[in-house]
């Protein structure tokens, strides 16, 4: 059911944060789309599927390092005589009685017989013969048979995005083609006659420049998504529709900045019903960012968001990413941790707020202040800069003292 909040005055009941961040995870999305593709091409993607071992690693007992492959009761006996080598790859056949040892490299199969490698620097070697100079333990340097993972372990689980490790595991399992979830395309637009795009000029000097088209789109396909930038549009009712038209043909979601508040040319909030989409809800109580909006044509998503720069990134961060999320079938869209407050802090609204802070790690524990933060509008997007994350306040806090846990999102994992 849609939710349509007014947004004349701050007095008006708006949609608690916690209800529209449940309403969205409420929302049917198709994340059962896939594709294959060679594992060189796979980094980055998303898993559609759990990575399942089909045998153990390692199959055999393998030598960690190079030396004598014996029988650990046989250390006692002084000297041993050798057999020969064991190269790395060879299928050893040989069966090592008492008395007796085997020269064994690194990642070579253990002996039949042996139990224990003695390492080079431990025995001293002349004519055929070890002598042992210093004991090891029963098993030294050697790596039993599933050390690293059993046949049937799952290694890396459906919705996890490929990394260099996952990568070399992979290789491992000689995974030559992977299934990876189909990246939701997300076409980015930013709206209002006061924005230049990249490039552009102008005389006129109440005109900025555009970052928010750019800023999402970095941010979206950072999550997985492929974007589709759409620049920048004029407060123009005919062009925006147009322009959404169009873009709702190809894309998963359409983002937008601009046009959702309350002014005379902010038209972007009355388009979106026009297109035939319904308003899942428009407004919440949260800081910065309360009148966005989120709306569903068919299978399709439209997320109208503030036109500051802050502000959209903050929202896009709190309700693009989760459906792009859902979409790729990954468990979360971002990691929040709790930290605790190196200085007092005030919130300046009821509502809840995401405001930028430093993260400091100490000994494992997340710290955080708000030191060269600016305090003001939320157009200030610098505040994301240098190892940021945003801190949660709810709606029931007012002042909290340092010391105090907090929870933040942190802002280098998406």
């Amino acid at each position: 059911m849609a939710v349509d909040c007014s947004l004349k005055g701050e007095k008006v009941d708006l949609l608690s944060y916690e209800t529209s961040q449940n309403m969205l995870d409420l929302l049917q999305v198709d994340s059962s789309r896939y594709e294959r593709v060679p594992l060189s091409d796979s980094l980055g993607r998303v898993l559609a599927s759990d990575i399942v071992a089909e045998y153990n690693d390692p199959q055999f007992a393998t030598a960690s390092m190079d030396g004598y492959a014996v029988k650990h009761e046989d250390l006692a006996q002084v000297t041993l005589k050798v057999l020969g080598d064991n190269p790395a790859g060879h299928d050893e056949q040989r069966t090592l009685q008492s008395g007796e040892s085997i020269k064994t490299f690194t990642g070579s199969m253990m002996p039949h017989g042996a139990d224990t490698l003695i390492q080079i620097e431990n025995v001293t070697y002349e004519e055929g013969i070890i002598t042992i100079n210093e004991e090891v333990p029963l098993a030294n340097a050697v790596r039993p048979i599933g050390e690293g993972y059993r046949s049937g372990d799952i290694l890396i689980t459906k919705g996890t995005k490929i990394t260099f490790a996952e990568i070399g595991v992979m290789a491992g399992l000689n995974q030559v083609m992977v299934k990876v979830a189909i990246a939701p395309r997300v076409a980015v637009i930013a709206t209002g006659s006061e924005i230049l795009d990249l490039g552009e000029n102008s005389d006129n000097p109440a005109q900025i420049r555009s970052s928010n088209n750019y800023t999402l789109a970095a941010l979206f396909e950072s999550a997985g998504a492929e974007v589709i930038q759409l620049g920048t549009a004029p407060d123009n009712r005919d062009e925006i529709m147009q322009t959404f038209k169009t873009a709702l043909h190809s894309a998963d979601i359409l983002v937008s900045t601009g046009g959702v508040s309350v002014g005379d040319y902010d038209f972007v909030k009355d388009i979106v019903p026009r297109l035939g989409a319904e308003v899942v809800y428009k407004g919440v109580g949260i800081k910065p960012g309360r009148h966005i909006m989120v709306a569903k044509k068919e299978e399709k998503f439209i997320l109208a968001l503030p036109g500051f720069a802050y502000s959209s990134t903050v929202t896009a961060i709190l309700y693009a990413l989760p459906l792009i999320s859902k979409m790729l079938g990954k468990a979360k869209p971002f990691q929040t941790v709790a930290a605790k407050l190196q200085e007092d802090f005030t919130k300046r609204s009821r509502f809840t707020e995401f405001t930028a802070c430093n993260v400091v790690i100490e000994d494992g524990e997340y710290f955080i202040n708000f030191a060269g933060k600016k305090v003001g509008s939320s157009a200030i997007l610098v505040n994301m800069l240098n190892e940021s994350a945003l801190m949660v306040a709810g709606e029931e806090d007012k002042f909290l003292e340092a010391g105090t846990y907090v929870n933040i999102i942190l802002l280098d994992t998406l």
